[in-house]
């Protein structure tokens, strides 16, 4: 547990792919820790999983190389805390809009001196099967800081957020951001596409790693040529519909 795997991944050049999960269910997230994903995100913020689940999702993943990245419902230190103490091996911010809420986001991660982050690791270690000492020692290197980019105010101070300290990735959620600039469901608006421009522009001239949702393996690909590090393929609900669309194509009259 000496580096994230992401963060090696990243450094090496490589592209990173992973899953969103809104079913609260240990069995869906042990089936999908083996289907060859990089990353899963346990999805608190949007999907009905609480504290309890989403430690038995962690969990799930013990044995495989997957790395489990939790996004909180807000940007409060109180909502990660338990999270990282359940072996998340990541805490996705969601609404960071300045270089303040992302200096939250990241000190809230890490415990001092580089960050505020309480003692109190007892689920943690055993994911990694570490001691308490042994996990205390590289928590601060393993755990990584997601931030999401979903609004106007992110795109316009988007410089010092991704200049902040302790931040390692910055992903565009243009869903939310099209919402927040009431083009809801207008991806392609030229607003959307002038803001996510320019928040791929300064991520990618800053130190901290692009990440995007793909809607299709050719969009991913087209974004991971742009310099996209840290892909979203889908969600447990969208792999089911899609799963059960093509079940369904191939016997229905």
């Amino acid at each position: 547990m000496t580096a994230n795997p992401l963060v090696k991944r990243w450094r090496a050049g490589g592209v990173t792919y992973g899953v969103g999960l809104t079913i609260p269910s240990a069995a869906a997230a042990q089936l999908l820790a083996h289907a060859g994903f990089d990353w899963l995100m346990i999805d608190m913020e949007h999907g009905p999983i609480s504290i309890e689940t989403a430690h038995a999702m962690i969990a799930a993943t013990a044995g495989t190389d997957v790395v489990a990245l939790v996004r909180i419902p807000q940007n409060l230190p109180w909502l990660a805390k338990p999270a990282l103490d359940a072996g998340a091996t990541g805490i996705v911010y969601p609404q960071v809009a300045s270089g303040d809420d992302a200096a939250t986001a990241a000190r809230s991660t890490r415990y001092p001196p580089a960050g505020d982050r309480a003692w109190g690791p007892f689920y943690a270690p055993a994911r990694h099967g570490l001691s308490i000492p042994d996990y205390l020692r590289t928590a601060n290197d393993a755990v990584v800081v997601v931030v999401l980019v979903e609004h106007p105010d992110a795109i316009n101070r988007i410089e010092e957020i991704v200049t902040t300290d302790g931040v390692d990735a910055a992903v565009i959620g243009t869903h939310d951001l099209a919402v927040s600039m009431a083009r809801p469901g207008q991806l392609d608006h030229p607003d959307v596409l002038s803001a996510v421009a320019r928040a791929e522009k300064a991520i990618l001239d800053s130190p901290v790693v692009l990440g995007g949702n793909a809607l299709s393996p050719e969009q991913a690909r087209q974004m991971a040529d742009r310099g996209y590090q840290l892909l979203t393929l889908g969600f447990d609900w969208s792999l089911l519909q899609r799963g059960t669309a093509a079940a369904l194509a191939g016997v229905a009259p």
